[in-house]
């Protein structure tokens, strides 16, 4: 059988699992698809692959096409989000210097509580933050934004925000270009293993349910490749299913490992997979709870209110309007499709498309056609809860 080439732009971490999975392990075969997938150096790069048609789809940053299509970031094209292709996986982490200034404060390295940590870091600093995240429209600075703000730091007004490529942050701590990161594994755990930094906080810990990264295609794409579109999906689906398995970890630590994907020991793969994290040159550990999911609580259903918190965020610090930013956002993440996509498999999809951010303290039932999806735990780390515009 004759299988239709997708090319896919991917920067090398864990959370590129599924892409890597779905072509390995056969899932896109299932589809007729082959991935013809393509590393690249950093998130602009991928961004600008996409907006002039180098690749077909991309894994992107979650905030990317929102930004886009808000007008921020000069992407050139509108990008729609198919799927969500991970919840969570980032870390924050700081230079040696720092983290025994932390502990001079008395702080624990307890790696659950944002409020704690948060408090340390502020106090711990002798001068403006240089912290480091891999592109300015991410997760880990709108989660940054959003913590060190609360905490009374006011961000990113008063730290001072660089662009650091994931592979190279450990390097960027190393040589004192910046005193902290936020930057997705495994290269937090590399800044570890190479000795020149420890780990202070999993982002999970400051908004427990984030949309990490997500599908991306160009929304002129979708329009004149709906079957492409569709077939994507759902080999993506079952992918993030595969690794949902805790049987799975071992082999796909493997897979990912591989010199032509992320080129690192599978062993420092699977403490992400895993969630068992060292955080320390001395080899302390400390677990995470799904520290990074691709399947269960409806892991990959792009919410369109995920989409509107986004634009919430993206337009308080930049000054858009607000209530046109949150309209366009909640356009950029495409339940719709997903629901087409996902309508002939197993698939146990919620009834609604947007719900309450951080209305969750517990997994909870909500209605789907089986009746038994759960949703896990969605909680702000300071408890405010965002509610969206009515669908």
């Amino acid at each position: 059988m004759s299988l239709a080439s997708v090319s896919i732009g991917y920067i090398p971490l864990v959370d590129a699992a599924p892409l890597i999975v779905a072509q390995e392990m056969g899932f896109a075969s299932e589809e007729g698809l082959s991935l013809d997938l393509r590393r690249a150096p950093s998130w602009s790069s991928v961004r600008d692959m996409l907006a002039f048609g180098q690749v077909d789809a991309a894994h992107m940053l979650s905030p990317v096409p929102v930004a886009t299509a808000l007008g921020l970031g000069g992407a050139g094209a509108k990008f729609s989000a198919i799927s969500v292709l991970s919840m969570n996986g980032n870390v924050i982490g700081v230079s040696s210097e720092l983290a025994a200034r932390l502990r001079g404060v008395g702080h624990d390295f307890g790696f659950s509580d944002a409020f704690k940590a948060g408090r340390a870091l502020i106090e711990a600093k002798t001068e403006r933050l240089r912290i480091g995240v891999p592109f300015p429209f991410s997760m880990h600075a709108e989660l940054l934004y959003y913590w060190l703000s609360a905490l009374g730091l006011p961000a990113p007004q008063s730290v001072d925000i660089r662009t650091v490529p994931p592979p190279l942050m450990a390097a960027a701590i190393e040589a004192g270009e910046i005193d902290a990161f936020c930057v997705g594994e495994p290269w937090g755990s590399q800044a570890v293993d190479n000795g020149v930094g420890e780990l202070l906080l999993p982002c999970s810990a400051i908004w427990s349910a984030a949309p990490e990264k997500v599908l991306a295609v160009r929304s002129d794409w979708v329009e004149h490749e709906s079957s492409l579109t569709g077939r994507l999906i759902r080999s993506l689906w079952r992918a993030g299913r595969w690794l949902g398995n805790p049987d799975s970890r071992t082999l796909a630590s493997e897979l990912l490992s591989r010199p032509e994907y992320l080129n690192l020991p599978s062993e420092i793969l699977d403490h992400a997979l895993t969630g068992n994290l060292v955080i320390s040159p001395a080899g302390a550990q400390r677990h995470v709870e799904g520290f990074v999911e691709f399947f269960h609580g409806a892991a990959t259903f792009p919410w369109r209110s995920q989409a509107e918190w986004i634009g919430a965020q993206l337009a308080a610090r930049t000054g858009l309007d607000r209530d046109a930013a949150r309209k366009a956002s909640r356009a950029v993440f495409r339940s719709d499709l997903y629901r087409q996509a996902l309508a002939s498999t197993s698939a146990d999809l919620p009834g609604a498309s947007s719900k309450l951010e951080g209305a969750l303290e517990v997994p909870t039932p909500v209605s789907s056609p089986s009746g038994r999806l759960i949703l896990g735990r969605n909680q702000f780390f300071d408890g405010r809860i965002f509610e969206p515009l009515k669908d």
